[in-house]
């Protein structure tokens, strides 16, 4: 466990936790507290722009950070920062290409909820690991996941008229329109896509994507809530509410409780 370095009186990791979800942040630190008695939070921020002000403000040992905020990635944060004289443990939800980047770069990574054990290994791993060594694995990953979104994040959408690259964690949902797909997007826009829902719901399986209902297909990432009324139904970021069918809600809430952490 990591208290042999508290008992010999070493110095205590001072760790910056930067999650754009409030409730992660307050069970990282909660989990922190209880499992992690040498690591010491000195800061907390929600995304990119905070996160950088709190590692420049707070010269930290270890960065606990989420891949994905509402204002960038974890790699946006850390391409403003040179040098990187800090560890990282990066918090993600299931990606399973992420993964196997990870893998590949041989960092460590915490899946969302964090288990307790896991999170004590990888900030034992993290202290123990030459900075130098450390930055050559962060580049290592930082370029497997470049490729991929040059690659497999992008997604063709063609409609009548266009031909049209969407990024795949821009769509909050898509919705069967006879032998069309609408589809939303998180800037309020809607696509009608020359495609079944069916076509998107293969495609877009790898990638958090979820079908509730025979017409709705939707990105998990941004369920906000689901509501047990009028049989059921889940609110998508933008007050969009999408209904869900009675064989689906128990696949649905197990992901939902995976996403919220609870």
């Amino acid at each position: 466990m990591l208290i042999f370095k508290k008992k010999y009186g070493l110095d205590m990791l001072k760790t910056v936790i930067i999650d754009d979800e409030a409730h992660m942040r307050q069970t990282l630190e909660n989990l922190v507290h209880q499992y992690c008695p040498n690591v010491a939070v000195v800061a907390k921020a929600d995304g990119v722009e905070s996160g950088e002000l709190a590692i420049r403000r707070t010269h930290p040992d270890l960065v606990l950070l989420d891949i994905r905020m509402e204002d960038g990635t974890g790699f946006d944060l850390l391409s403003r920062l040179d040098p990187i004289d800090f560890k990282v443990i990066f918090i993600t939800a299931f990606d399973e290409f992420a993964i196997r980047a990870f893998r590949f770069s041989a960092l460590d990574y915490l899946l969302k909820p964090v288990d307790p054990d896991e999170l004590i290994d990888a900030v034992r791993k993290a202290d123990a690991t030459f900075q130098g060594d450390f930055n050559t694995q962060l580049d290592a990953l930082s370029e497997h996941l470049k490729l991929q979104d040059k690659t497999a994040r992008k997604l063709i959408v063609k409609t009548s008229d266009f031909i049209h690259l969407l990024c795949i964690q821009d769509i909050l949902f898509c919705e069967s329109d006879g032998s069309y797909t609408n589809i939303y997007l998180a800037d309020g826009s809607r696509i009608t896509a020359s495609a079944l829902l069916r076509d998107y719901e293969d495609m877009l399986a790898d990638y958090g994507f979820f079908r509730v209902h025979k017409s709705f297909l939707i990105n998990v990432r941004y369920i906000q809530k689901f509501e047990r009324a009028d049989g059921g139904y889940v609110i998508i970021k933008g007050d969009h509410k999408v209904p869900v069918a009675s064989r689906k809600k128990e696949l649905l809430l197990e992901m939902f409780e995976r996403l919220a952490h609870i």
